[in-house]
């Protein structure tokens, strides 16, 4: 768990209960919080969710003098190393579970012209804004946080490995990143993983649960766009192409996937 301010919260799960170890974001508002994605695993016990959310929620609350709350828990995408933990929320009082589809998603944030419009969630005196960026996933969502600077891309820009199953939609969705980066002062560019190292152009094999040299999770507004200029070169040459601080998996890719698992055995085996 990561402190960002005392309104804003960086969750990790663990390698140890999944490689994805993917990135959880909750921020506070007047009226209420967001939690966006619920990780992994639907297991409490290995992985708690809702009771390292539900403690930081009580912890705000008393130091706000507030005895109630509403939580809005919404996902970047639908895939599963980021809805799992869903079930840890279906029966929490004041709380709204998003739905995973992209018709569900446009419903909750008002959206009627998918994936152009931005709409606004108010958490209170703390307006997020919402923007479709299919490419990735039919229903992946970006969150720019004015407070912090923040923009959110879920899987669609990090620094790791960066699947494409529609790469004109994926490419679209990175032009209208970067156009929102750049008019609102972006100050760091947030995904949901971190799959490279720290030696430019190595990523960690696929199902790797020790990373000791990663990069940091921010990314800048000019990675952002080398990650948009990369898309628009390769868009017509389907398979992997790594650089410095990322890779594009343009379509399936089956044999740049086995070659990672491949990489991942023979990585244990050398450790072991």
């Amino acid at each position: 768990m990561h402190r960002y301010d005392e309104h804003t919260f960086i969750l990790r799960q663990s390698k140890t209960v999944s490689y994805e170890a993917p990135f959880l974001y909750l921020f506070f508002g007047n009226a209420r919080a967001l939690l966006l994605d619920t990780g992994a695993t639907d297991d409490p016990v290995r992985c708690p969710v809702r009771a390292t959310v539900d403690g930081l929620i009580t912890t705000w609350l008393a130091k706000n003098r507030r005895t109630s709350y509403a939580l809005v828990v919404a996902h970047t995408h639908a895939h599963g190393d980021h809805v799992a933990g869903d079930p840890q929320f279906e029966d929490r009082a004041d709380t709204t579970v998003v739905g995973k589809d992209r018709l569900s998603v446009m419903d909750f944030f008002g959206i009627t012209c998918w994936p152009d419009q931005v709409a606004r969630l108010d958490l209170g005196g703390r307006v997020l804004e919402i923007t479709g960026i299919p490419g990735h996933h039919d229903s992946s969502i970006s969150i720019l946080d004015p407070w912090t600077g923040f923009l959110l891309t879920g899987d669609s820009v990090y620094p790791g490995r960066l699947y494409v199953q529609d790469m004109v939609a994926f490419t679209d969705s990175l032009d209208r990143l970067l156009r929102l980066a750049e008019s609102h002062g972006v100050r760091h560019v947030l995904g949901c993983h971190i799959e490279m190292s720290r030696t430019p152009g190595r990523e960690y094999p696929l199902g790797a649960t020790y990373q000791p040299q990663e990069p940091p999770l921010q990314m800048t507004v000019s990675q952002l766009r080398a990650v948009r200029d990369a898309a628009v070169s390769v868009a017509d040459s389907p398979g992997a192409h790594v650089f410095d601080d990322f890779a594009i998996f343009n379509g399936p890719c089956r044999m740049p996937i086995a070659r990672q698992r491949v990489r991942r055995v023979w990585t244990f085996l050398c450790r072991s």
